[in-house]
């Protein structure tokens, strides 16, 4: 009983724990949304403050706030740029560390030129204005170049990818028309179509040979070839059997008995030589 009291008391205070960090951090991450909203809000304001003075106010004010929100606007997008480019690109993370320390220069002119508004002695602001021209044009210009560097590092890799990208969807374009490589032999086979039974073979008066009946016929010669030899062969023989051996064509041979005649044996005038078709 009392372990499982004080089990239930742990469990308690884990969840009471539990629920301050949760607590914490949902405060802390409001917090941040309120400074960040704040932050941004004011920012806003100060733009438009600075672009209506430096429309709406002439002299050295005017130029002040003309130099202000140039500042400002370049640090703001190359700021932009390089933190976007370092979460993608790894390389650009030297270049956001020289942006950092260019943004304390540029935070320092800032406050310079700020507090150069609020100066009553307007003809010393002025002799300084040609200076302070110069630092915010070298800030802004270096700042300028490592947003353009890393937007063109950007742009080229895009390029690359996309040339590669497209070199690879040729290739399998042209892997999936393979059948476009076919020879006009291919072609002329798979656009030949038979004509009709009842129909008369077009071309048959021109001696028009159509495909595979060349070799039909050379089928066909042959087998009446071979009969006709194998006919006269029968005819032959057969005309040799009915011819007696004495009575033979000239220059061919008579055909020979299967028993030879005994050369002891005198042979008799009245005796007659047997017809072959009587032998047994």
């Amino acid at each position: 009983m009392e372990a499982a009291i004080v089990i239930m008391a742990l469990l308690f205070f884990a969840f009471v724990a539990l629920g301050v960090y949760a607590t914490v951090k949902v405060v802390k991450a409001a917090k941040r949304g309120v400074d960040r909203t704040i932050h941004q809000a004011r920012r806003t304001v100060e733009d438009t403050t600075l672009r209506a003075k430096s429309f709406g106010q002439a002299g050295v004010g005017g130029d002040l706030a003309q130099l202000r929100l140039s500042l400002r606007t370049s640090m703001r997008a190359t700021q932009d740029a390089l933190q976007a480019g370092v979460a993608e690109d790894a390389s650009l993370k030297e270049s956001f560390d020289l942006f950092q320390r260019l943004t304390a220069h540029g935070r320092e002119l800032d406050e310079d030129l700020k507090r150069l508004e609020r100066e009553p002695d307007r003809a010393r602001v002025a002799a300084q204005l040609k200076d302070l021209r110069e630092r915010t044009e070298r800030i802004t210009h270096a700042a300028d170049s490592l947003r353009w560097a890393a937007r063109d590092r950007a742009r080229q890799f895009a390029e690359d990818d996309l040339t590669s990208l497209s070199a690879q969807i040729d290739l399998e374009a042209g892997a999936l028309r393979h059948w476009s490589g076919a020879t006009a032999q291919d072609q002329a086979s798979d656009d030949f179509s038979w004509p009709d039974a009842g129909a008369g073979a077009p071309g048959a008066e021109r001696g028009q040979v159509w495909p595979g009946e060349a070799d039909g016929r050379a089928t066909a010669s042959a087998s009446a070839a071979s009969a006709s030899a194998a006919s006269e062969s029968a005819e032959a023989d057969g005309a040799n059997a009915g011819q007696r051996p004495d009575t033979a064509a000239p220059g061919q041979q008579p055909p020979q008995a299967i028993t030879a005649r005994d050369p002891r044996r005198t042979a008799y005038p009245w005796e007659k030589t047997a017809r072959p078709e009587t032998t047994n």
